[in-house]
């Protein structure tokens, strides 16, 4: 089974800029894209409903946020939010059940210009936490999507000037750490320990793409007992659309 998970930025206009073509070419099993920005009613695309399965979490504000499952396998079960409605209203987590794991697709809340929401992130990070936690105590869990963090300093690719940044503050760093704590692993750092220049965002300014100053904020993790699963973990910058590139995940 191969997972793929990008933020789009706006599926409307990913669309438009070669999205379709760009999965076709991937071929995966599943899709979890984050930030899509729209509803069902507000697309209207043959390629999307070619998905026998499809799972939307929209959020309340009209073009903000949003996360969308698209699956050629058919899930045991589905959900929306981690069951908490002061999150939940943002419409950032979206839940497939398979045989062998749960599959959470997250798009995390952005700590903001002089990391004015940090305190909310805070809060979030532990309700998250808690989420997976619980699903754990059932079967393996996969979960993937914009987790707005560069956990280490090889995750970015200016650490020195960004530890008061939203994404690489010492408070949100420790919470990714207490997440992984929890039994989960980060598959591609597991399978590239000693990989640099590996990023899956790049700011809109200043050719940051081009020149690759950029940071990895997009992750598949599972849960520790799924290892023997994981036979592939990787960043695809080559696909453009996004100011993110989609990752993905190979099991067998």
């Amino acid at each position: 089974m191969r997972l793929v998970s990008w933020n789009v930025n706006g599926l409307r206009a990913a669309l438009g800029k070669g999205l379709a073509e760009s999965m076709d070419a991937l071929a995966p099993d599943v899709l979890c894209m984050q930030e899509v920005k729209a509803r069902p009613d507000q697309v209207e695309d043959l390629w999307l409903a070619s998905w026998p399965h499809r799972l939307w979490n929209p959020a309340e504000r009209p073009g903000y946020s949003g996360v969308l499952i698209l699956s050629r396998v058919k899930p045991l079960s589905t959900s929306v939010g981690i069951g908490v409605p002061e999150h939940d209203k943002e419409g950032r987590v979206a839940t497939m059940e398979f045989e062998d794991f749960y599959l959470v697709n997250c798009y995390t809340p952005n700590s903001q210009n002089g990391l004015t929401r940090l305190p909310y992130r805070q809060e979030w990070d532990i309700a998250f936490r808690d989420y997976v936690s619980k699903l754990a105590k059932k079967k393996s869990v996969i979960f993937c999507g914009d987790l707005n963090v560069a956990h280490e300093e090889i995750d970015i690719a200016r650490p020195d000037t960004n530890h008061f940044s939203a994404g690489f503050s010492d408070e949100e760093r420790a919470g990714f750490t207490e997440l992984l704590e929890s039994g989960f692993v980060d598959t591609f750092r597991r399978l590239h320990p000693d990989t640099k220049g590996a990023y899956s965002w790049w700011s809109f300014r200043a050719g940051a793409r081009a020149r690759n100053v950029g940071w990895r904020i997009d992750y598949f993790c599972v849960s520790e007992r799924l290892l023997p699963m994981v036979q592939g973990a990787q960043i695809h910058p080559e696909i453009t659309g996004s100011d993110h590139c989609p990752v993905s995940l190979f099991l067998v």
